[in-house]
């Protein structure tokens, strides 16, 4: 049985921001996944976002199909989505929803009379993740022996495709092992933040291409974000940050968690960073509109 695994804890708030820069630079190349803390998001706020969050998911299962995904905003039921495309399974017992960019008006909001102050919960915390974010990438910036605005410098945080994700996970009540709540994926984008109510079920596979794969379990920190790389920061470093293979196993009690995933801005172009290539270690991965890469990440998981 292997060790518990112990991440890296970054401190959203120490002053040394070159000693931070390395802690996150480890964790990045090791597991790709770090700890944030003192990250500025009350956790009255996270608290009240979870109970607004169970609100919804309370709610019968046709009030919330009238809020049902379009772009990529909105509810989504259960086995509506599978994650692994190579499992012969109806789909991820999950059900969850979509909240993106607030200027766009694309959003879908239960009404006010259902729900009240739902939808003002959900766009203050999309405010907080997206200014905690916002810092986090200028330290990952650094860690990467680039200047701290990098990311606003190449057009990334214009108009970042950040997306909340509200997730219930049910307890079904089910034995088979092909079923996950989440089957195993990497996720798309630059990083993302995870808070979860304690429930386990998170696991990684750090080797993703070695067989047979070993996963092991993410203990959950009070008062910490979950932080992991995207596919798309592991193309900007080509390959440096591992953007780490996890899954959510089926739970044993309701379980809860909220996702805030930030891609870049639609006409970002990633391409490999100088400073993580060489003659001898070419590009891996050509270069892509950041939009592009997404639409077609979306397309397989929803197999349109």
């Amino acid at each position: 049985m292997p060790d518990a695994l112990q991440f890296p804890i970054i401190d959203l708030s120490f002053p040394d921001r070159f000693s931070i820069a390395n802690l996150i630079r480890q964790g990045c190349v090791d597991h790709g996944f770090f700890y944030l803390v003192n990250h500025g998001v009350d956790e009255e706020l996270i608290s009240k976002v979870f109970e607004q969050s169970s609100n919804f998911f309370s709610l019968p299962i046709e009030e919330k199909m009238k809020l049902v995904r379009k772009n990529h905003r909105g509810y989504t039921a259960l086995y509506a989505e599978k994650l692994d495309t190579t499992l012969t399974t109806e789909g991820d017992s999950k059900e969850s929803f979509y909240i993106g960019p607030l200027a766009d008006d694309l959003n879908q909001w239960p009404l006010e009379e259902d729900l009240p102050s739902w939808r003002s919960t959900m766009e203050t915390y999309h405010q907080k993740l997206l200014s905690a974010v916002t810092k986090l990438l200028s330290l990952i910036a650094l860690s990467l022996k680039l200047e701290e605005d990098f990311f606003e410098k190449v057009g990334a945080l214009i108009e970042p495709l950040a997306f909340i994700r509200l997730l219930h996970y049910p307890d079904l009540n089910s034995s088979s092992e092909e079923i996950f709540g989440a089957s195993a994926h990497s996720d798309y984008g630059m990083v993302t933040l995870l808070v979860t109510d304690g429930v386990p079920g998170l696991q990684i596979c750090r080797e993703k291409s070695k067989q047979p794969q070993v996963w092991e379990d993410v203990p959950s920190m009070s008062g910490a974000f979950i932080v992991n790389i995207g596919d798309m920061m592991e193309r900007w470093t080509n390959g440096l940050f591992r953007s780490t293979l996890h899954r959510v196993l089926q739970p044993r009690q309701d379980r809860y968690s909220v996702a805030f995933f930030t891609n870049p801005s639609k006409d970002c172009i990633v391409e490999c960073l100088e400073s993580c290539c060489t003659e001898s270690c070419p590009p891996r991965f050509p270069p892509i509109k950041a939009i592009d890469y997404l639409e077609e990440r979306l397309r397989l998981t929803y197999g349109l």
